[in-house]
């Protein structure tokens, strides 16, 4: 299956790279691509297997559940932790509110899978911005602070140790 995923990103990303040199444009749009792929012949829309895409849904509207916590704080409500079960990955969910040692668990996994998804963003954009300002960039270099400790004070919050 990964093997497929990184054939299709590769596609994906050619036919973005022919529409860079048939239009020229600096600034496009993914609907954009998708019209002048699909005008030219060289894509073609997949059917889409609906239990699938109502599961994406399904996940995007737990990710988007809020509720305010007994201190008036507002937290995401559902959980997503993967896991690794006999070589294939499974995401399960859980509510913040569940009481069990379990779910503690599972919050556990949530939360250091979430911290390692900011962190290879932030590898990332470090990488991104370097390799800018040593080869494109012709002004002052763009700086980045990765501290974030002075945004979380800004909106109220403290850091612990």
């Amino acid at each position: 299956m990964a093997r497929l995923r990184k054939k299709l990103v590769e596609q994906h990303q050619d036919l973005v790279a022919q529409y860079r040199r048939a239009t020229k444009k600096h600034f496009w749009s993914t609907l954009d691509v998708v019209a002048w792929g699909e005008k030219r012949g060289l894509i073609h829309l997949r059917p889409i297997d609906p239990r699938r895409a109502l599961a994406e849904e399904i996940a995007l509207a737990m990710h988007e559940e809020y509720i305010t916590d007994p201190q008036g704080r507002r937290v995401r409500a559902k959980h997503a932790a993967r896991y690794d079960r006999n070589g294939k990955q499974e995401t399960l969910w859980t509510d913040i509110r569940e009481k069990n040692p379990a779910t503690r668990r599972h919050m556990q996994i949530a939360f250091q899978n979430r911290r390692q998804q900011i962190v290879g963003e932030c590898v990332q954009l470090k990488l991104d911005i370097d390799s800018f300002n040593e080869n494109w960039n012709s002004g002052a270099p763009i700086q980045a602070c990765f501290d974030f400790t002075d945004d979380l004070a800004d909106r109220g919050l403290e850091m612990t140790a």
